[in-house]
């Protein structure tokens, strides 16, 4: 499809009257589509200009569109002392941002790559898609601009749209907002501050076109001693690691232009020690964009700086992908353009993003330890321990250490920046965690616990099982820096699992055992977590008690008797618990042997009851039991009584004696029983005979008036025939008793 574009040509008038013109390409349809194009990477330069008030700057000023932005100035080895800040305006909404600081302190160059035409800079700084800038310099006695280095620029880096994924990504909509004049007045641009063509190189649609500075035959003795070890032009053969090769996104999979870096690569003779750097800017970046920062970095280092390639030898972004940085190789060791004075020996790893305050991602930790570890092990070197590197300069590194050219000084094999430089970078956060990538890369798994053991019960320090168990782990150790973890039973492996699994099963035979995980870290140390106790056996639990039911005292309603339901449960190894299935549910521990219920009257039901072990063995045991109401009219009377009517009473009727010698019996078949009988103030007391002999005396006087009240309860060990007879006292003052019927159980 053919597309119409027009150039639109615009004015905006600044805070301060000043007048920015401006272009704006708009597509006649599908304004989408331009954005989903393939186009270069594109650099822009911009010359700051002296102020009066001893800074130089470049005010508020639309631009094309650009992502990434850096500050530089005529001399490599020449250093900015003073600070750079910039601010720019986001394509998305229009809003200026706040001022932010530019990492001004890099190291320069050294080595043949420090020729004539490479530029000091500061680090880059990922901004977003953005079309405005504002920059200022101050010297940092803040009085004269006259110590700033010449040839200030800002450069703004468009990183362009190279991959696949990229295309394919929707393009945020373009807007061409105004310049806000809403900032303070120092913060507006006069007339005179208007952009001219004198002031930029040219910010046209067409890239830089000025090819990187050659490199110069030599160096001078401050920067390449003799004692150092020479890099060769020669491709060296790539030895094997002692670890796996992590995944790595190729130059072409980020999308390198190679016409950047025309010069051949150069090779140290091995990979001594690495070290890590954060690129500084935001964290906020989407890892979507992360190929589109490392093609940024890339012009910058080498359209800007004027470095024959990328710095870096890989970078990591926060999600943990790896990329390529400076070609010849990723297996091979490539010089570098990272760590001032200690190139010659090292490989650099630089994870995009600021991590002075804040922590690197675990994904992103992870990745620069397979990576160190898989360099250094490509040379046999362990990544927690150190080694002596020769210095390729004379200076102080960040903590005040000096050093001298040609001298030798112990390093970690995982270092930071700051430990070889004067610099903060990586961060203080990010230097924390150096320690804790030693550890990943170097191994054995950290961390190594068994979280849980499925399939078995726990009690105390042994657990029990049937058999068939899952063990279930932990580390602190990525899994894709482990090899494999395999399950010990007494001391033998017995099933294997891969580094990034978490649990494995097997089935035990029976007996006691000892089960134990244990986990080979890619470099082949292994660490064995604390071992198990594990009992495997199938006997089931033992009722030495049936469910049985006995009658209580309580309330009775003919809907719900209280009773006493009981059992005795035991195990040959550990009873963990007893549970009622029916005609309710219910859970008791080991030791419970009784427990207070209700039971509907006159309904046979049945009472099944399941004991566990921890073994996950059961066993269920089951009774049923009736309980029977027997009315008072049921019983035979001697002496005097009286029916009493009321809702009150089982039945709504009751017999009430005052008569001494006056007496109720029953006679029934069970093996339960229970007196029920109202109670208050002027009750009086009765004898209670079983089967012919007085068993009790029960006293019916109660502060509070109470109905259908099981006082008295009797229970044999199995059922029979008996007798239950009440007998009125007689009792002086109050000799009346009331009473409602007998329960048993059948």
């Amino acid at each position: 499809m053919k597309r119409r574009v027009w150039i639109t040509l615009g004015a905006v008038v600044l805070g301060g009257g000043g007048v920015v013109t401006y272009a704006v390409a708009s597509p006649s349809e599908d304004p989408g589509a331009a954005g989903r194009d393939k186009r270069p990477v594109k650099v822009y330069d911009l010359a700051l200009k002296g102020t009066t008030s001893g800074k130089r700057e470049l005010p508020r000023t639309q631009t094309k569109q650009f992502s990434m932005l850096g500050v530089s100035w005529t001399g490599a080895t020449k250093r900015l002392h003073g600070g750079a800040q910039v601010r720019t305006r986001s394509i998305e909404t229009g809003e200026w941002t706040a001022w932010k600081d530019l990492e001004a302190n890099v190291d320069p160059l050294e080595g043949p790559e420090s020729g004539a035409g490479v530029r000091g800079a500061s680090e880059p700084l990922w901004v977003g898609p953005s079309d405005g800038v504002q920059v200022q310099v101050v010297h940092k006695n803040g009085s004269t601009s006259s110590g700033l280095p010449k040839g200030l620029q800002v450069n703004l880096v468009d990183p362009g749209v190279a991959t696949d994924a990229e295309m394919k990504a929707k393009p945020a909509a373009y807007v061409a907002p105004a310049v806000s004049d809403s900032a303070s007045p120092t913060d507006s641009v006069t007339p005179t501050d208007s952009v001219t063509p004198t002031d930029s190189a040219s910010p046209s649609d067409s890239a830089v076109t000025s090819a990187p500075a050659s490199p110069s035959a030599s160096a001078t003795p401050s920067t390449s001693p003799s004692t150092s070890a020479s890099p060769s032009a020669t491709t060296p053969t790539a030895p094997p690691s002692t670890v796996p090769e992590p995944p790595i996104t190729s130059r072409a999979g980020w999308g390198a232009d190679e016409s950047l870096s025309p010069d051949p690569s150069e090779y140290n003779t091995d990979v001594k020690a690495v070290f890590v750097h954060h690129s500084d800017g935001t964290n906020d970046y989407s890892c979507a964009d992360s190929a589109s920062i490392v093609r940024g970095i890339y012009a910058y280092h080498t359209q800007t700086n004027g470095w024959n390639d990328i710095g870096y030898n890989f970078l990591v972004d926060k999600c943990g992908t790896i990329f390529e940085g400076r070609k010849g190789g990723v297996d091979l060791p490539v010089l570098g353009a990272h760590t001032y004075g200690w190139n010659r020996e090292s490989a650099g790893i630089a994870v995009l993003g600021d991590y002075t305050t804040t922590g690197a991602t675990n994904a992103a930790l992870t990745s620069v330890a397979r990576i160190a570890a898989w360099k250094l092990g490509q040379y046999n070197a362990d990544p927690s321990s150190t080694v002596k590197l020769t210095a390729g300069a004379t200076q102080t590194n960040y903590f005040g250490t000096s050093f001298t050219a040609g001298s030798q000084y112990t390093f970690n094999r995982v270092s930071a920046h700051r430990d070889g430089y004067n610099t903060q970078c990586p961060g203080s956060s990010l230097y924390g965690q150096l320690p804790t990538i030693r550890a990943w890369a170097s191994g054995p798994v950290q961390g190594l616990k068994v979280t849980s053991l499925s399939g078995a019960g726990q009690s105390g320090a042994t657990y029990y099982t049937k058999g068939a168990i899952t063990a279930k782990w932990s580390t602190t150790t990525p899994g894709s820096l482990i090899s494999k973890f395999e399950l010990l039973v007494d001391g033998k492996a017995v099933a294997t699992a891969s580094g990034t699994a978490t649990s494995v099963g097997t089935t035990l035979p029976l007996g006691t055992h000892t089960v134990a995980v244990r986990a080979l870290h890619q470099s082949g140390k292994s660490t064995t977590s604390a071992a198990l106790n594990v009992v495997a056996e199938t006997t089931v639990p033992t009722f030495t008690t049936a469910p049985k039911l006995s009658l209580r005292t309580g309330t009775v309603n003919t809907s719900a008797v209280p009773v006493t339901l009981g059992w005795k449960a035991t195990d040959n190894t550990a009873l963990k618990s007893v549970s009622l299935l029916t005609p309710a549910t219910a859970t008791y521990g080991p030791t419970t042997t009784s427990s207070s219920r209700t039971a509907a009257s006159g309904t046979a039901s049945t009472w099944s009851m399941k004991a566990y072990d921890y073994a996950g063995n059961t066993r269920t045991s089951s009774a049923s039991f009736t309980p029977v109401i027997l009315q008072e009219t049921s019983a035979t009377k001697s002496g005097t009584w009286t029916t009493r009517s009321s809702t009150s009473y089982l039945g709504g009727k009751s017999y009430s004696s005052g008569s001494k010698a006056a007496s109720l019996t029953w006679t029934f078949t069970g093996r339960s029983a229970s007196w029920v009988a109202s109670r208050a103030s002027s009750s009086g007391q009765a004898y209670v005979y079983v089967d012919g002999v007085k068993v009790s005396t029960v006293d019916l006087k109660s502060s509070s008036t109470l109905y259908r009240q099981a006082i008295w309860t009797k229970t044999w060990s199995s059922s029979a025939k008996h007798t239950v007879k009440v007998v009125v006292v007689g009792t002086s003052g109050r000799p009346t008793i009331t009473t409602d019927g007998l329960v048993y159980i059948k």
